[in-house]
């Protein structure tokens, strides 16, 4: 009976250890050990066992940041805001006198208290723009879950190049991205220009962190996968038939517009990455296959004043020496490039359709493209947004194209074909060039 009774204690004690002896507190609940303020000169005070940071007018971004980095974690905080105060809970970040004059920077769980409600989205601040915005179908529950006036709760999991977060207990987001691995937790007070914003506060309380062997408590259910992983697929996409169009090596499954082989100049691979040479016109480029159905998903970086684009269902017509391939396209442009039309810049359908809701992110830096096709529906996506969308085989469309300068482009648009990217002698990079087809 002793040694069960011994056997007993010990099971309880390891089961208590695995419950909330794992935790660290990140706040002592009564003053700012461990911290440190960078950026603007927002207050942030103790009141309460809590951390209390109250917006001042015309004032930079406002970080709390922990003085200790972390890579692979578990953390949970408690949060309120008074609406419509934007804030945010900064996780594997830096200030660096290198980037941007120390600025911080690097993945923020959001807190939206707007209309919009992308609360725990993952935002990457003073880098890339959102990763993980909570729009469109599939994220109505996590949206509905915040608590307005309410304390809510946030659990982060960040294990090697996955995070992932929940809000009040619903997933949230899933991202996967390699850009950071490790950096300071900050909590955000977000800059304002308004008067009437003045004296609003976000709080904090019960901040703490798992970082001893956190993936033995990771949560089941989670948000859909997205990934910006270069030139990888995750095992679910994998298992999805997603599968790699550039392989971030060779030009495997690519060749030159009319041709039969590679373009010998304007082209080259380096880090990964397919660019389109400054001052060297090398000629489009297509997929040896054809597609119909498909879901297309790359990165493009264009530099200032360039201009290219991202063809589908191309056809390629001869005609004696000369070679058009032709299909509709999705833009890639610097939108300072003169003299364009609305229906010319970044991400619309090239002089058919214009692009809205449009948020880019301007020349030297990444911008996520989407390219999307069921049966005859079409949609163009821009970093999480979509921002066209027509049906290609209604009379719309047609009108459209028959208004055009394709008007006489036999089947244009309604037959399958090839995917091509522009190669007009102008600084285009391309990478993470994947694509899922559909029966």
């Amino acid at each position: 009976m002793k040694i069960l009774t011994a056997l007993l204690i010990l099971a309880l004690a390891f089961s208590s250890c695995g419950r909330g002896q794992e935790w660290d507190e990140l706040f002592n609940g009564h003053d700012l050990t461990g911290w440190i303020q960078k950026g603007g000169d927002a207050d942030f005070k103790v009141v309460d066992n809590m951390i209390v940071g109250t917006a001042i007018l015309n004032t930079p971004n406002s970080f709390l940041c922990t003085e200790d980095h972390f890579s692979d974690f578990i953390l949970e905080y408690e949060f309120m805001v008074d609406p419509p105060l934007n804030s945010g809970v900064q996780i594997r970040s830096h200030s660096l006198p290198e980037y941007r004059d120390g600025i911080v920077h690097g993945y923020q769980v959001e807190i939206d208290p707007s209309q919009r409600a992308w609360t725990a989205g993952i935002f990457d601040e003073a880098r890339r723009g959102w990763l993980y915005p909570l729009s469109g179908v599939g994220h109505e529950n996590v949206r509905n879950a915040f608590r307005i006036n309410e304390w809510n709760k946030v659990r982060i999991e960040a294990i090697g190049d996955n995070i992932k977060t929940w809000l009040n207990g619903v997933p949230a987001a899933n991202l996967y991205d390699d850009e950071t691995g490790s950096g300071f937790v900050a909590l955000q007070v977000h800059s304002i220009n308004n008067a009437s914003m003045e004296g609003r506060e976000v709080k904090w309380r019960n901040i703490r962190i798992m970082t001893k062997n956190p993936e033995r408590f990771l949560t089941e259910t989670t948000a859909p996968e997205k990934s910006f992983l270069i030139n990888r697929l995750t095992d679910r996409e994998i298992a999805e038939g997603w599968r790699l169009l550039f392989d971030g090596e060779s030009t495997s499954g690519w060749r030159g517009a009319c041709r039969d082989n590679f373009p010998d100049a304007g082209w080259e691979i380096k880090d990964g990455i397919l660019s389109s040479v400054a001052g060297v016109r090398g000629g489009d480029i297509v997929t040896e296959e054809i597609f119909s159905d498909f879901d297309l998903r790359l990165q493009a970086r264009y530099a200032p004043i360039a201009n290219s684009g991202v063809k589908y269902f191309v056809k390629e017509y001869s005609t004696g020496e000369r070679c058009a391939a032709l299909g509709p396209e999705y833009q890639i442009i610097d939108n300072a490039y003169p003299g364009l039309n609305e229906d010319q810049k970044m991400g619309a359908l090239y002089e058919l359709k214009i692009a809205e809701n449009v948020r880019l992110n301007p020349a030297g830096q990444w911008n996520n493209i989407r390219i999307v096709v069921k049966g005859n529906m079409v949609e163009h996506w821009l970093n999480g947004i979509r921002i066209v969308e027509y049906d290609r085989n209604s009379e719309d469309f047609d009108s459209r194209v028959a208004a055009s300068k394709f008007h006489d482009v036999e089947g244009y648009g309604k037959i399958d074909g090839h995917i091509l990217l522009q190669g007009y002698g102008d600084e285009v990079s391309f990478r993470s060039i994947r694509i899922r087809t559909y029966q």
